[in-house]
């Protein structure tokens, strides 16, 4: 069902360079060769009725409502499979098509309930709309007999029904299915009139292998699949085009609304990242956003087992500047500090850098990309000269070779996966390198060339042993490498990774990879054509992340993977605007823009602009933070969105220094585990309640619009900004647009950027200046932003975290489709019938040693803590190796994660800890502890909500 505001022209555009001239209803036009008959009228401004075609879909001509004339041809061609021709004549309008339109149009309704008025897509019917476009006004045939009208609604998704009923089996479902997503959950089974879609082995939609990702509802012309909240609410009355708040694929959406009520979330057809396409959070899960636990009160206390005092907002900001400034008297001005998060906008986290620096005279801000992709930062910055991935998603089209390493696009990504699965499909070839089976490794028409299924914290090893055979066997592109790279660093890191102690076989005890598996990945991504790095925190967050980035750019320089489209080192961020968070100078060694605080140059600039002397030392970076907690000297902490007691490693310690402070301050929308150890609490707003920008994977710049008022009063940018004011720090900020302005006027990279510029366009890509008007999709083209590519030596360390007889298990950690990051969003969605615990997947040999059977309760132990868990036993795993989630609290994943980290940027190594696994029957010590803190905690907020009815 079309979506307010969208307009739909029946087949995908052509991408002809060349054109064809033809003539439709007397009038000359010109399009792409290539394009379909029906699409060419359409962009002339003449709609031809449709049912089975749509432009997200490649044409299927099987509903016969589309038929034209086409002079000196036999018959009435489908006008949607039908290309045009140069001097073709094509009628579209004329008796006989009007009754041969009408007859179809009959039959399709002598079997459809004719309940428009009660329909809940009444008036927004592609049936309805077709019946009145060919002037149907009776159907001939009785409602006697056989007819499908009594079928049997499935409601088992708790996101949107099917109704069989309604029906007319145009398969548009099945192939947007199959053809946008990707995952061929749909099928048509029977012939004939017993025709009927089908999901599975006729089983329910929820039963069924679907990812409820809405494609199918998108695509459906009738109420057959239709949103359940549209049923409920009714249609919308007007639409907002914003962007998604969760994963870094920034989708586009049309968020459409009644009133001040948001009725359905619908993917953006002209959507630069996404075309359309969505996945079941950003289409359904977004009930969080008026979710009963919210809150829209400021409260403050003195200490964390006091209970919540419910006060105004002038009460509440003037608290916390009193508080900041009396901690600062007594303990100095560095003894404080904040944490930005990646899920604001860049205007929100650049006022928060900017207070900190400007307001409270400190560079202690850090941001939550600290623990996921700081090594990108700091790997591709060294290398390649900046700290960003180097193309657009849909350069993953032009590639023929897809490296995908320590990701999982399906469960982290899934509308670039949907992406990346068409172009597989198309014949390009998959490397995996993951220590379990992602479902990239086999899908439905997808099978991975090679599964280099290495050792946790062996990535080092593996890139080298690829570069080494890189190397010795002549595929490195010698002349990108002269031109392109400097000489000296080259010569190094050839005769560094040439070493034999560097082969395959040489580290094959030690990756646990087959040598000759091994090789035949490096000869197919050296030879096989445009080759493509997409990584994730698989390969980050480890005590060698940083040098792994670097070996990734080593190996895209080394064989001239660089700088066209369907190539390129791509970091799949996480987070919705991880890049941002950056981008904004929220690391304490850098302003906005990635220039280091100790640049004379720069900070004058900043000093210039800002009204204050700047801080010319680097800050403390989050662990940092926690140690100096403990030591007595830091006191105070400012955070924004970001929930550290739950995502940071070994959460005992974390907790241990947030108890150590006396004034935590958590701007949020939920009592998360943060803010249990908090004492003010201001009330956030969610992504749907402000206006702004995010900045994608892509490094895209896409505006969020507000599409309803905050909850809590106030939007994210302007609580900020009133405690900048009540510490004595003018910032007088009107809308965000104005910020972004002071963003472009002070960081290079931004300079062309603009509200106005982003809402002509649609959406930007970085570096946008005056060399790049309009953005950069691809990066790198003629010369890299450094000048010259510079190789680094990626000696391979191994992790300190050694497996023992006392923990002999691997464990590593990773993200499910259905949630997101910490659930706190998508805890409070229906998306909890797919994943209401986190598991830890262990492999059968593994669970027979020990006598654990699947659904058992298990004791996890680390050297840093243990918690319970429920386990799966799963082949996907290797012996040695168990993997869990980490989007419940209380499962307690980074209880037993350790600190160790990142060497260059302290990102912690979530995916390597050494654990034992043992049968239990009951809760850990920890989560016993951790169940009656929350308790406590929970009826301390109750309380005080009871205070403020």
């Amino acid at each position: 069902m079309l979506s307010i505001a969208e307009n739909d022209r029946g087949t995908p555009a052509a991408t002809a360079t060349a054109t064809v001239t033809l003539e439709i209803d007397g009038r000359t036009v010109t399009v792409p060769e290539g394009t379909s008959v029906m699409r060419a009228a359409a962009d002339n401004g003449t709609a031809i009725p449709k049912l089975c075609a749509t432009e997200t879909l490649t044409a299927f001509g099987s509903c016969r409502l589309c038929l034209v004339e086409i002079e000196g041809r036999k018959g009435y061609p489908a006008s949607c499979t039908t290309q045009v021709a140069a001097g073709m004549k094509v009628k579209t309008q004329t008796p006989a098509l009007g009754r041969l339109r009408r007859n179809v149009m009959e039959l399709y309704i002598s079997d459809h309930p004719l309940d428009c008025l009660t329909c809940p897509t009444n008036g927004h019917c592609e049936l309805q709309d077709m019946a009145g476009a060919v002037g149907l006004r009776e159907v001939r045939y009785g409602y006697d007999g056989a007819n499908h009208r009594e079928a049997v609604k499935d409601e088992s998704n708790p996101y949107f029904t099917f109704d069989p009923s309604k029906c007319i089996v145009c398969s548009r479902c099945v192939r947007a299915c199959d053809e946008v997503q990707g995952t061929f959950a749909l099928t048509i089974q029977g012939r004939g009139f017993d025709s009927k879609v089908a999901a599975g082995q006729d089983e329910s939609f929820l039963g069924s292998e679907c990812v409820s990702c809405g494609a199918c509802v998108q695509a459906c012309p009738t109420a057959t699949l239709t949103e359940k909240s549209l049923i409920e609410l009714g249609q919308a009355q007007r639409s907002i085009v914003t962007t998604c708040a969760y994963c870094g694929v920034g989708c586009s959406f049309r968020a459409e609304m009644k009133g001040e009520e948001l009725v359905r979330m619908v993917p953006n057809l002209d959507g630069q990242a996404n075309h359309g396409h969505s996945c079941v959070k950003g289409r359904f899960a977004l009930g969080y956003a008026t979710h009963r636990d919210r809150i829209t009160t400021p409260m403050i206390r003195s200490r964390i087992h006091e209970a919540w005092q419910p006060v105004s907002w002038e009460t509440a900001i003037a608290h916390v500047a009193a508080e900041f400034r009396r901690i600062q008297a007594a303990h100095g001005k560095h003894s404080v500090g904040g944490i930005t998060s990646s899920r604001c906008t860049n205007e929100e986290t650049y006022l928060v850098q900017k207070l900190v620096r400007a307001a409270l005279g400190t560079n202690n801000v850090d941001t939550c990309a600290r623990v996921c992709h700081s090594p990108t930062g700091y790997g591709l910055k060294q290398t390649l000269g900046e700290s960003a991935g180097t193309q657009d998603f849909d350069s993953v089209m032009q590639a023929d070779v897809v490296l995908v390493i320590g990701a999982n696009p399906t469960d982290g990504h899934p509308v670039f996966a949907s992406r990346l699965k068409q172009r597989l499909r198309q014949g390009a070839r998959l490397i995996v390198i993951d220590p379990r089976r992602i479902d990239l490794v086999r899908a439905p028409h997808v099978q991975a060339a090679h599964h280099l299924k290495l050792r946790p914290g062996t990535n080092v090893a593996v890139l080298n042993a690829l570069a080494h055979v890189i190397v010795t066997e002549g595929l490195v592109d010698d002349a990108f490498v002269a031109a392109r790279c400097e000489a000296p660093a080259f010569a190094k890191w050839r005769a560094f990774v040439a070493q034999e102690r560097n082969s395959p076989e040489a580290l094959q005890d030690e990756t646990g990879v087959d040598a000759a598996e091994l090789r035949a990945a490096a000869r197919l991504y050296a030879t096989g054509g445009n080759a493509a790095i997409y990584y994730g925190l698989g390969v980050t967050e480890h005590s060698q992340g940083s040098t792994a980035v670097m070996g990734i750019a080593n190996l895209a320089m080394a064989t001239g993977n660089l700088g066209r489209a369907g190539v390129g080192v791509n970091p799949l961020r996480g987070q919705n605007n991880v890049q941002g968070s950056c981008d904004m100078g929220s690391f304490p060694h850098e302003f906005p823009g990635y220039r280091h605080v100790s640049d004379t140059a720069v900070r004058q600039s900043f000093e210039a602009a800002w009204g204050v002397p700047l801080h010319d030392e680097p800050g403390l970076r989050i662990p940092n933070m926690f140690e100096a907690a403990l030591d007595g000297s830091f006191k105070g902490l400012y955070i924004e969105g970001e929930d550290i007691a739950q995502s940071d490693p070994n959460t005992q310690h974390v907790t241990a220094a947030l108890g150590a402070m006396e004034c935590v301050v958590v701007q949020d929308l939920f009592l998360n585990e943060t803010a249990k150890y908090a004492h003010v609490f201001l009330p956030g707003s969610s992504f749907l309640e402000k206006d702004g920008t995010f900045t994608n994977a892509e490094r895209r710049i896409s505006r969020v619009r507000k599409v309803m008022a905050p909850k809590a009063g106030y939007a994210d940018w302007e609580i900020t900004q009133l405690i900048a004011q009540a510490l004595g720090y003018p910032m007088h900020y009107t809308h965000p647009s104005q910020i972004m302005d002071e963003i472009a006027a002070l960081t290079p990279t931004f300079a062309g950027v603009s509200f106005d510029k982003i809402d002509k366009l649609g959406s930007i890509q970085w570096p946008c200046n005056d060399e790049q008007p309009e953005g950069t999709p691809t990066m790198h083209v003629d010369t890299f932003v450094r000048g010259k590519g510079k190789f680094m030596l990626t000696e391979y360390v191994p992790t300190p975290e050694k497996v023992t007889a006392r923990f002999p298990l691997l464990l590593t950690t990773g993200r499910i489709l259905s949630q997101y990051n910490v659930g706190a969003q998508t805890r409070r969605t229906p998306n909890v019938l797919w994943h209401d615990e986190d598991r830890l997947e262990l492999h059968p040999h593994d669970a027979e040693e020990r006598g654990i059977r699947d659904g058992d309760w298990v004791g996890v132990e680390s050297r840093a803590g243990d918690t319970v868990l429920r386990a799966r036993i799963t082949d996907r795993l290797q012996p040695g190796v168990v993997y869990t989630t980490f989007h419940f609290p209380g499962s307690g994943a980074n209880v037993v994660t350790t600190e160790n980290s990142d060497w260059a940027t302290n990102c912690p190594e979530y995916k390597v800890t050494a654990v034992q696994i043992t049968r239990v029957s009951q809760p850990s010590d920890w989560q016993r502890r951790h169940q009656a803190f929350t308790e406590t905690q929970l009826d301390l907020l109750g309380a005080a909500r009871a205070a403020a009815d």
